[in-house]
């Protein structure tokens, strides 16, 4: 009478079937290729920008793969076993399998549950997730690729790219460069490991944005940028009103992968400063790409969109400093400012300081940790003629955010206007170190070169900058004159956009230069230049430059002179005159309280001297 196997026997004859069929060698070259597949599709689906349903086809028809692969080893060995079948021992092939095996487990163990659980564990301890040397860790937000198929949303894409670098821009020991000069790249087919190189950052975050309708859904990715690793991506499907939290999730994350604290305090967030209203963040984001572009036009455009974002919505903090900034850069752009036409100009103060004042104190009350408030502030309080104001207030900004690289350009165009030259020229450095392809920046460095001597750094920035950028002829003009090119700096004065001057001024100023270095006739009789009054240096009518100059103090607005402290204008500055004007804009009080400049020393109890 035969007796019927025992349970344990009944698997063990099954484990033993199993094993003489191959199917735990199936099952472990099965899970091993389909890692590796797993793997290779997640960093070409990026780099080739396929569509994100791509990685999910995959998974899924490698999950119904899976049994039918066994189903097939089953029925490919079903000849009956003998016993020294069932008794089959492991092969040198079967260790590998099951190595293998177990290093993909352990690999995808780590992946998922390693980062989730330090990233957390950082998050509610307010430290570092683990020892890490975060040191030299530096990054750049490329601008997220529009994929809604309109290219009218492309001001939502540039948004999202502009707001996750500045919620990165909060997190300590984590450098973030090109914040603007990153969209340089836009729309370019570069090679990754040439764009690290040329912003000089360890790491880049790319990624795409589809919007459709109220639904949004955004991609990043995380990038080595010396060979194009791809350390981290993820992609979020949300409504419009739930992006400030994916922009919190995503630069979170990030800064989990880089192993680098968040470095807040106990309820605090990097998007801090959030409105309910959709319609609203997306014409305040309309306006940030206005701001950006600069010029009157797309200046006058933004403020009228942000007037719009705060009467919805009074209580939202970026849109009153973004409002700040757009009116107290108004006046720059306008014509009344490079002819000189005082009363236009005039007009063109009255109608803006004082509302770029009142908004950037709205922001600052709403959000006294903003530090755009306190750089629009700054601003506005400078053109005013508040200049100890301004630097105390341009310094709160970069307590806040000790790299933005707005504050500094407006932080260094104080100093050089100052006289303090040496400073702003590092400060020019530190400016060119964050933001290398921003042209008004690069413009400003070249100011900051030339006042301190250094003509020929400043033509080649000049000469590498986008040759349609109004101030390039300008610039590249002046220099040449002071450097006695007469020749070339009319020739670049030719090419300078006429809308800027009234009818005939630049026509006068290149005679003039064509004539140079003869001495003008009659220098009173010289017709009005405007910003081009360094033409008449070299034809002897020297006293002629300060027209400008007391002309926009005359209309309220204190302009930087950062270009009487050259060289050239030396003997200028020994006239009574000269003296004056400095009086005028606020220079004499500001110097007794903080020091003077290299050029100036006081004289007595009130006159003053400058070489």
């Amino acid at each position: 009478m035969s007796v019927p196997p025992r349970g344990g026997a009944r698997m063990g004859n099954l484990f033993a079937e199993l094993k003489r069929r191959h199917i735990y060698r199936v099952a472990a070259a099965y899970a091993v290729v389909a890692w590796v597949l797993i793997q290779l599709v997640n960093n070409i689906t990026p780099m080739l920008k396929l569509p994100d349903w791509v990685g999910t086809a995959l998974l899924v028809l490698l999950l119904i793969g899976f049994p039918v692969a066994l189903l097939f080893a089953w029925i490919n060995q079903l000849a009956p076993a003998d016993g020294s079948a069932a008794r089959a021992t492991t092969g040198k092939l079967d260790w590998v399998l099951i190595g293998a095996l177990v290093v993909v487990i352990a690999l995808v163990s780590y992946q998922q549950l390693a980062p989730t659980r330090s990233v957390a564990t950082a998050q509610q301890a307010n430290v570092a997730p683990g020892p890490a040397n975060t040191a030299g860790i530096s990054v750049a937000v490329l601008p997220f690729v529009n994929l809604s198929g309109d290219a009218t949303q492309e001001f939502f894409s540039d948004g999202m790219t502009e707001e996750i670098t500045s919620a990165l821009a909060k997190v300590p020991n984590l450098q973030v460069v090109g914040r603007t000069s990153a969209f340089q790249f836009k729309g370019e087919n570069k090679d990754l490991t040439a764009i690290g190189q040329a912003l000089h950052v360890t790491h880049l975050i790319e990624g795409s944005v589809r919007k459709d309708g109220n639904e949004v859904r955004i991609t990043a990715q995380l990038i080595r940028a010396d060979n194009g690793t791809h350390l981290w991506t993820e992609s979020y499907n949300r409504e419009l009103k739930g992006v400030f939290a994916v922009q919190e999730e995503i630069a979170s994350a990030i800064a989990g992968a880089l192993r680098v604290p968040l470095g807040l305090k106990q309820g605090e967030t990097l998007i801090s400063n959030r409105t309910d209203d959709t319609e609203s963040y997306q014409n305040y984001l309309r306006a940030k790409a206005l701001v950006r572009a600069r010029g009157l036009q797309p200046l006058t455009e933004a403020a009228a969109l942000l007037e719009q974002v705060v009467a919805r919505d009074p209580n939202y903090a970026p849109a009153w400093s973004l409002l700040a900034l757009a009116y107290a850069l108004t006046p720059n752009f306008h014509p009344a400012y490079n002819n000189g036409s005082v009363d236009e100009l005039r007009r063109i103060v009255d109608a803006s300081f004082p509302r770029a004042e009142a908004a950037a104190r709205r922001a600052i009350q709403l959000d006294p940790n903003h530090a755009d408030g306190f750089m629009s502030l700054g601003l506005a309080q400078e053109r005013r003629g508040n200049l100890l104001m301004s630097e105390d207030t341009f310094k709160q900004a970069l307590a806040l955010d000790p790299n933005n690289p707005e504050a500094l350009n407006l932080y260094r165009n104080l100093l050089l206007s100052l006289g303090r030259l040496k400073e702003g020229l590092a400060m020019s450095q530190r400016v060119q170190a964050l933001e290398p392809f921003v042209p008004v920046f690069s413009g400003n460095t070249t100011d900051a070169l030339w006042l301190n001597g250094q003509d020929d750094a400043a033509i080649t920035i000049l000469k590498n900058l986008p040759q349609d950028y109004l101030s390039v002829r300008y610039d590249l003009a002046r220099i040449y004159s002071t450097e006695g090119r007469y020749r070339e700096a009319a020739q670049a004065l030719e090419e300078v956009p006429s809308g800027a001057y009234l009818p005939g001024q630049l026509e006068a100023a290149v005679r003039l230069l064509r004539t140079a270095p003869a001495t003008a006739a009659s220098p009173q009789s010289l017709p009005r230049l405007g910003s081009l009054d360094f033409v008449y240096l070299p034809v002897g009518a020297s006293n002629r430059t300060l027209d400008f100059y007391e002309g926009t103090v005359g209309a309220g607005f204190r302009l930087g002179m950062s270009q009487l402290w050259h060289r050239s204008y030396a003997p200028l500055r020994k006239t009574e005159r000269f003296k004056a004007l400095v009086r005028a804009n606020g220079l004499v009080d500001y110097w007794r309280a903080r020091g003077w400049p290299d050029l100036c020393r006081p004289m007595g109890a009130d006159d003053f001297v400058c070489d």
